[in-house]
């Protein structure tokens, strides 16, 4: 006997994407939203894929949330250790699915919040933004089984804040010399990334010329971004496949940088 539609959407797994962004008018219009950015670079072909616009106060009830695989948490111009009480109460959510051993990838603004959610604590960089293509180092932490030496892997960023503190229980295993934490683990279950492996280039030109005109950045400093541009990529795909072997895949801790 065949499986119906939702049967076979069941079995691709269903994932949820907290949006703590609002939708930039570029993004609209050559994406057709940050959502269709996600979905494009995570998403395959028969799963589901719900949005929730946490930066509006849109949250999934809480008696759905076991239906989800997986849950990533978006970027943001917002702090993550401010006190909005959409943020404080995406804190709880996290927390939540922290304790129901969810799978919960957090990015950018998600990684720092995802953090704070765990107990850790997120500020200000003492060194100004960190913008453009940095390459990052991946460790092994303490687990054996990974391979070594791993490589340096170039992400696109764009933040100005950071992780101060790492929570109790937490492992960070990337770092940048701009960034000490990079990337962080918990178990098998949280994983939070400080760049984007969403984020194609033209994207981080439109976010520059849009932090300039806020007076956000200098000019000199946009300048010197756009020159790095011209003559680097990020290892998008690695990252992707990354994010989602963590989301998706059977064995995380073996399986999570082996590519």
């Amino acid at each position: 006997m065949g499986l119906d539609e939702e049967q076979q959407r069941r079995m691709k797994g269903r994932y949820c994407l907290l949006l703590a962004c609002k939708d930039s008018e570029y993004v609209m219009k050559m994406y057709g939203g940050y959502m269709n950015v996600f979905v494009t670079t995570f998403g395959e072909e028969g799963e589901t894929w719900d949005l929730f616009r946490v930066v509006d106060g849109e949250f999934p009830d809480m008696s759905d949330i076991h239906k989800y695989d997986g849950f990533v948490v978006s970027g943001s111009p917002h702090d993550a250790y401010a006190n909005d009480y959409w943020i404080l109460k995406l804190c709880f959510l996290l927390n939540t699915l922290d304790s129901m051993k969810k799978k919960v990838l957090g990015i950018c603004f998600g990684h720092q919040v995802l953090c704070r959610a765990l107990g850790g604590k997120v500020g200000k960089s003492s060194s100004g933004w960190d913008i453009g293509v940095r390459k990052v180092k991946i460790s092994c932490g303490s687990d054996d089984s990974m391979p070594m030496p791993l490589p340096e892997l170039s992400i696109i960023e764009c933040h100005q804040d950071e992780i101060l503190e790492i929570p109790m229980g937490v492992e960070v295993v990337g770092v940048s010399d701009k960034t000490g934490v990079e990337i962080f683990r918990k178990e098998r279950h949280v994983l939070g990334i400080q760049g984007h492996p969403e984020y194609t280039i033209d994207i981080l030109h439109n976010l520059i010329d849009r932090l300039l005109s806020n007076n956000c950045i200098q000019e000199s400093f946009a300048e010197a971004v756009r020159l790095q541009l011209e003559t680097t990529e990020p290892d998008r795909m690695y990252w992707v496949k990354i994010c989602n072997l963590f989301l998706k895949g059977d064995d995380v801790i073996t399986n999570l940088f082996d590519y």
